[in-house]
Protein backbone atom coordinates (compact mmCIF):
# COMPACT_ATOMS: atom_id res chain seq x y z
CA UNK A 1 0.00 0.00 0.00
CA UNK A 2 1.50 3.21 -0.56
CA UNK A 3 0.85 6.81 1.59
CA UNK A 4 -0.05 10.18 0.06
CA UNK A 5 3.73 10.65 -1.31
CA UNK A 6 3.71 7.18 -3.29
CA UNK A 7 5.82 5.77 -0.89
CA UNK A 8 5.03 1.84 0.04
CA UNK A 9 4.93 0.65 3.42
CA UNK A 10 8.13 -0.59 4.46
CA UNK A 11 10.09 0.35 1.77
CA UNK A 12 12.83 2.47 3.77
CA UNK A 13 13.64 -0.47 6.03
CA UNK A 14 17.45 -0.75 4.98
CA UNK A 15 17.16 3.03 3.44
CA UNK A 16 20.42 4.85 3.04
CA UNK A 17 20.40 8.24 5.69
CA UNK A 18 20.51 10.30 1.93
CA UNK A 19 17.22 8.44 1.30
CA UNK A 20 15.55 9.04 4.79
CA UNK A 21 16.45 13.02 4.82
CA UNK A 22 15.15 13.35 1.30
CA UNK A 23 11.76 11.52 2.41
CA UNK A 24 11.86 13.70 4.99
CA UNK A 25 11.99 16.97 3.38
CA UNK A 26 8.99 15.19 1.10
CA UNK A 27 7.07 15.18 4.48
CA UNK A 28 7.74 18.50 5.80
CA UNK A 29 7.20 19.87 2.66
CA UNK A 30 4.00 18.25 2.34
CA UNK A 31 2.55 19.50 5.37
CA UNK A 32 3.73 23.02 4.64
CA UNK A 33 6.80 23.81 6.60
CA UNK A 34 8.51 27.01 5.70
CA UNK A 35 12.37 27.31 4.74
CA UNK A 36 13.37 23.69 4.77
CA UNK A 37 17.23 22.77 4.60
CA UNK A 38 19.05 19.66 4.23
CA UNK A 39 23.10 20.31 5.93
CA UNK A 40 25.46 17.23 4.84
CA UNK A 41 27.25 17.19 8.15
CA UNK A 42 29.38 13.99 8.05
CA UNK A 43 32.35 15.57 7.40
CA UNK A 44 32.06 17.60 10.50
CA UNK A 45 30.75 15.55 12.87
CA UNK A 46 30.23 12.09 14.01
CA UNK A 47 26.65 12.21 15.69
CA UNK A 48 25.02 12.48 12.09
CA UNK A 49 24.82 12.45 8.02
CA UNK A 50 22.60 14.74 7.86
CA UNK A 51 20.62 17.33 9.82
CA UNK A 52 16.75 18.67 7.82
CA UNK A 53 15.78 22.14 9.42
CA UNK A 54 12.77 23.57 9.14
CA UNK A 55 10.48 26.09 10.90
CA UNK A 56 6.75 25.98 11.66
CA UNK A 57 4.26 28.68 11.90
CA UNK A 58 2.67 28.17 15.37
CA UNK A 59 3.40 25.92 17.81
CA UNK A 60 0.94 23.56 16.67
CA UNK A 61 2.45 23.30 13.07
CA UNK A 62 5.78 23.07 14.49
CA UNK A 63 3.95 20.00 17.03
CA UNK A 64 2.44 18.61 13.64
CA UNK A 65 5.33 18.76 11.85
CA UNK A 66 7.13 16.51 14.45
CA UNK A 67 4.34 13.72 14.83
CA UNK A 68 3.45 13.31 11.03
CA UNK A 69 7.39 13.32 10.36
CA UNK A 70 8.01 10.40 12.99
CA UNK A 71 4.73 8.64 11.69
CA UNK A 72 5.11 8.51 7.98
CA UNK A 73 8.65 7.83 8.43
CA UNK A 74 7.85 5.29 10.36
CA UNK A 75 5.12 3.25 8.20
CA UNK A 76 7.70 3.70 5.49
CA UNK A 77 10.13 1.40 7.40
CA UNK A 78 12.53 3.55 9.00
CA UNK A 79 14.08 1.96 11.79
CA UNK A 80 14.39 3.42 15.51
CA UNK A 81 12.14 6.62 15.12
CA UNK A 82 12.66 8.74 18.31
CA UNK A 83 11.09 12.05 19.32
CA UNK A 84 12.24 14.12 21.52
CA UNK A 85 11.06 17.85 22.69
CA UNK A 86 7.47 16.94 24.10
CA UNK A 87 7.87 19.12 26.89
CA UNK A 88 8.91 22.27 24.31
CA UNK A 89 6.67 23.81 22.21
CA UNK A 90 9.55 25.56 19.76
CA UNK A 91 11.49 23.20 19.03
CA UNK A 92 11.08 18.90 18.45
CA UNK A 93 13.42 16.91 17.01
CA UNK A 94 12.85 13.69 15.26
CA UNK A 95 15.96 11.32 15.69
CA UNK A 96 16.54 9.16 13.20
CA UNK A 97 20.01 7.99 13.85
CA UNK A 98 21.63 9.67 10.97
CA UNK A 99 19.15 11.94 10.04
CA UNK A 100 18.26 14.31 12.81
CA UNK A 101 15.26 16.27 12.04
CA UNK A 102 14.94 19.80 13.62
CA UNK A 103 11.64 21.79 13.67
CA UNK A 104 11.60 24.89 14.89
CA UNK A 105 9.18 27.84 15.72
CA UNK A 106 10.42 30.96 13.89
CA UNK A 107 11.46 32.68 16.87
CA UNK A 108 13.34 29.55 18.41
CA UNK A 109 14.91 29.25 15.23
CA UNK A 110 15.80 32.68 14.96
CA UNK A 111 17.19 32.02 18.61
CA UNK A 112 19.38 29.31 18.11
CA UNK A 113 20.75 29.64 14.65
CA UNK A 114 21.83 26.34 14.00
CA UNK A 115 21.83 26.96 9.98
CA UNK A 116 24.66 29.23 10.93
CA UNK A 117 26.35 27.00 13.39
CA UNK A 118 26.40 24.68 10.80
CA UNK A 119 26.99 26.72 7.91
CA UNK A 120 30.52 25.44 6.65
CA UNK A 121 28.70 22.29 5.71
CA UNK A 122 27.25 21.56 1.94
CA UNK A 123 23.87 22.41 1.93
CA UNK A 124 21.60 19.99 -0.78
CA UNK A 125 19.40 21.83 -2.79
CA UNK A 126 16.10 20.40 -2.04
CA UNK A 127 14.23 21.62 -5.24
CA UNK A 128 15.57 18.76 -6.53
CA UNK A 129 13.68 16.00 -4.35
CA UNK A 130 10.43 18.31 -4.19
CA UNK A 131 10.58 18.57 -8.27
CA UNK A 132 11.22 14.54 -8.31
Amino acid sequence: MENILGIKEGCLANATSEEIAFLAVKILDSKKADDIKILKIDTKTIIADYFVICTGNSTTQVKTLADETEYRLGIAGVPDIRLDGSNADDWKVVDCNDVIIHIFSQSAREFYKLDRLWADCEEIDINKILNS
